[in-house]
């Protein structure tokens, strides 16, 4: 039954993207915003109260919808399971922000690819180069495609029903929302869904990272992996971005993704410098190591049986 939820919801996002940013991002936004107004005073414990309401409030409200669905139809509690997983997974936006700049850069127009990067990611892009801005989106890219695909993937199969890919979506949204605060008063507010969402992410990460480093070059994505992660950015997800950039033989050295500050970072990786040739890269990786995950399910559940 997982299988088919995940095969029809890939197909629904495929062929249907909604706009998760809107639908799904900015509710959770507005959720998180709500819960901190309300219970942040600085203070650690305030940050638990606030995330243990909002994960608990949001995960009763979708097992409320299953059991009741569950009780009327199956068939509909298997409706719900995949709408759940459509709207949390949202990767098919950032494909659509990716294709966009590789069109823009083919084009030769980078003031056109500045401003979808820009959208993108949030931040200002004035004064990035050709290479930076193909950096920027490949690295962008592959950060989607864990946060927004794979494990949303892993958590579903974790947990029953549609619980794990809302756990995940929130719990990433409360991290990113209340824990990358400057002041005290946020950081310490924040610092339990930080650390948190740093314990719900660990296996899905390097999952993610074990993926990409099958489908692509093994062995240079095993080396950047033990040797290059710990210098891409302060979480766990310079795993994912090291063992990619192994596999897809690139160097990718762009800018923090937490703030919109040129920040210079250790180079990662060990082949070529990137460019808009090599961007299709990334497009081939994240397929293959898709299709590997499920060539895998589909075995675990034939086995299963």
């Amino acid at each position: 039954m997982s299988f088919l939820s995940l095969l029809a919801a890939l197909l629904l996002e495929q062929f249907r993207p909604l706009p998760p940013r809107y639908l799904v991002h900015a509710p959770l936004v507005r959720l998180a915003t709500f819960l901190e107004r309300r219970f942040n005073a600085g203070e650690r414990r305030h940050g638990i109260i606030a995330w243990s309401v909002g994960i608990g409030g949001t995960l009763l409200f979708t097992g409320g919808v299953t059991v009741l669905l569950a009780y009327l139809s199956p068939f509909l509690a298997w409706s719900w399971n995949v709408a759940v997983l459509y709207l949390a997974m949202g990767f098919r936006q950032s494909s659509h922000f990716y294709t966009q700049i590789r069109l823009a850069l083919r084009m030769e127009d980078l003031p056109r690819a500045r401003r979808i990067l820009a959208e993108w990611r949030g931040y200002s892009t004035v004064g990035l180069t050709v290479a930076d801005v193909a950096r920027q989106a490949m690295a962008q890219a592959l950060h989607d495609s864990h946060r927004r695909l794979f494990a949303v993937f892993f958590w579903f199969l974790l947990l029953p029903g549609p619980y794990g890919a809302v756990l995940y979506r929130v719990a990433a949204c409360f991290a990113s929302t209340w824990g990358r605060r400057a002041d005290a008063g946020h950081g310490e507010f924040g610092r339990f869904a930080r650390q948190t969402f740093a314990i719900i992410d660990w296996l899905p990460v390097r999952l993610t990272a074990a993926g990409f480093a099958i489908v692509g070059d093994f062995e240079d994505a095993v080396y950047c992996w033990r040797t290059q992660a710990d210098k891409w950015s302060p979480d766990e997800l310079g795993i994912v971005l090291a063992s990619a950039s192994g596999a897809l033989d690139v160097r990718l050295d762009t800018p923090a993704f937490a703030s919109g500050e040129s920040v210079d970072r250790t180079e990662i990786g060990t082949g070529d410098e990137t460019d808009v040739d090599r961007m299709e890269r990334v497009v081939s990786l994240v397929l293959r190591a898709l299709v590997l995950w499920l060539l895998l399910l589909g075995l675990a559940n034939l086995v299963g049986d």
